[in-house]
């Protein structure tokens, strides 16, 4: 069985942002996390590229549609590249095999008896290509979100049978892990009570999207189609029976990662859509909140957006991902401050981690021969194994409930810990009388191990820097060995030698 996780398809409007980066890199952790303990993941990714937004995006620009597409998309194929996201599949919904899955479904559906003709009218979201529900003054009333005022739209659309399946949702969304955090499943939970209507599919006057087969003038709504480019990613590229085959991939996803505000989408409609088709839902949709800076939101107009490419050259990957993964509570909003980014860095990374390293590898390789030190002298109760063992209990524990801010603290808390072991056993001073060396060589050989362990338990959050960890202990860490099990204390050979050290982080100025 193979683990599948997805980010949301990006529109591709424009450039990634840094809300797209935190989401993609959340992913990135649970991925990574997922390889190590030896899971088969398939880490889907990729750009939505159809619907009225993009056709008048590229039309301001005096470009075709698929032109604008093509470059955005490399855009953010290479934005990923860049922050060392290990995806497995990118994919693009303009792609001839992404069409050929969308008819397929679409068939599935028809063959439910859960498409019908209609009249769609209502004021509409271009930007969030979406229906609002009756808001007051609509003609003057702006989206919260995308602060544009809606249109009007009285068109004949195709319609999806939402309504049949009310009591399905109900169910599926009531079960305990289905929505994550709770907040999000009361609000989809609520939203379900008013009672479920019918959604249009298609849209006419639309050239850029996927046509409705027998329909002239008719493309597919976006979202009916973009959802199914979680299916399509893992679907192969036969000539038929793509849902099928992508069953057969790895269908359904363990869990939609999506911003709140298309929460609405991944875990009513979609699920409704794919029992119409025959398929299994997701098992899980985690919906996580916005980000702001210094306390406000991100826009252009208020000139505070956060370049993601600007924090990549200035920062580096390593520092960014701390920030995002550590300091934000998956689920709730979250602020980027600069002063508090730096000093986090500064306090975390540099200090607490790089500089424990640092200076024990030092002391190590004066007093024992550039090497790892002998540990001969074992103490009846060794503090730090103990805490070390509590550590890492603590994080697989919070990691597998994706609660990974707080695996990413038990990770600092280890060190800290460490740290205090370090200074309150001072073998700078023990290291006067020669009677004290074998105390020394196990408090020495102790930080070193507690540093590996560190090292391990940050490789899904922080690759770049667990592997600079790694080369300062000589190498460590074996492809070949179950990473829980380099996890078990004493691993970390006696006498290896110990490269000469060097900062695995630079501290950061606040600018």
């Amino acid at each position: 069985m193979s683990f599948v996780i997805t980010t949301p398809l990006y529109y591709v409007n424009d450039k990634p942002h840094l809300g797209s980066v935190y989401t993609t890199i959340i992913c990135d952790a649970i991925a990574r996390y997922k390889r190590l303990l030896g899971e088969d993941v398939i880490f889907i990714t990729g750009v939505d590229e159809h619907g009225l937004k993009i056709q008048r995006t590229a039309n301001e620009k005096g470009i075709k549609p698929k032109i604008h597409c093509d470059e955005i998309s490399e855009i953010f194929h290479n934005n990923w590249k860049k922050w060392d996201i290990s995806f497995d599949k990118f994919i693009r919904t303009s792609s001839n095999n992404h069409e050929l899955v969308v008819n397929e479904f679409y068939e599935r559906v028809k063959r439910s008896d859960d498409i019908y003709m209609g009249v769609q009218k209502g004021w509409y979201c271009v930007g969030c290509e979406e229906f609002k529900d009756n808001p007051e003054n609509s003609a003057t009333y702006k989206c919260p979100i995308h602060q544009k005022n809606l249109e009007w739209k009285n068109e004949e659309n195709l319609f999806f049978r939402l309504s049949k399946y009310q009591q399905q949702i109900e169910e599926i969304i009531n079960e305990p892990t289905f929505i994550e955090p709770i907040e999000r499943k009361n609000e989809i939970i609520n939203f379900v009570s008013r009672g479920l209507k019918d959604f249009s599919i298609s849209r006419t006057n639309i050239s850029w999207g996927i046509p409705v087969p027998g329909y002239d003038n008719h493309t597919f709504y976006v979202w009916f189609d973009a959802l199914l480019g979680y299916v399509s990613a893992i679907s192969s590229n036969s000539t038929d029976n793509f849902l099928n085959n992508s069953i057969n991939g790895g269908w359904p996803a363990d869990i939609h990662l999506i911003g709140k505000d298309i929460l609405r989408f991944h875990a009513v409609y979609w699920p409704a859509m794919l029992i119409s088709a025959g398929m299994k839902v997701p098992k899980k949709v985690l919906g996580h909140g916005f980000l702001t800076r210094e306390g406000q939101k991100m826009g252009k107009s208020i000139g505070n957006v956060l370049d993601p490419d600007l924090l990549l050259s200035r920062y580096g990957n390593d520092p960014v991902r701390w920030y995002l993964i550590k300091d934000i509570s998956l689920g709730n909003d979250g602020d980027f401050q600069d002063r508090r980014f730096v000093d986090i860095i500064n306090n975390d990374l540099a200090n607490t981690i790089g500089n424990l390293l640092n200076r024990t590898s030092s002391m190590s390789r004066k007093w024992f021969d550039n090497k790892v030190p002998n540990n001969e002298k074992r103490s009846i109760e060794n503090k730090l194994e103990n805490l070390a063992k509590i550590a890492v209990e603590s994080y697989i524990n919070k990691f597998n409930n994706y609660k990974i801010d707080l695996a990413a603290n038990e990770v600092l808390s280890l060190a800290i810990n460490t740290n205090l072991y370090l200074n309150d056993n001072q073998p700078w001073l023990l290291i006067k009388e020669r009677d004290n060396l074998p105390l020394v060589k196990e408090i020495i050989y102790n930080v070193l191990e507690s540093t590996r362990i560190i090292g391990l338990l940050l490789q899904p959050l922080l690759p770049e820097l667990s592997s600079k960890i790694n080369d300062q202990l000589g190498s460590l860490y074996k492809d070949n060995i179950p990473w829980e099990k380099q996890l078990e204390w004493g691993i970390l050979i006696s006498n290896s030698s110990l490269p000469k050290p060097t900062p695995i982080i630079n501290k950061l100025e606040y600018e």
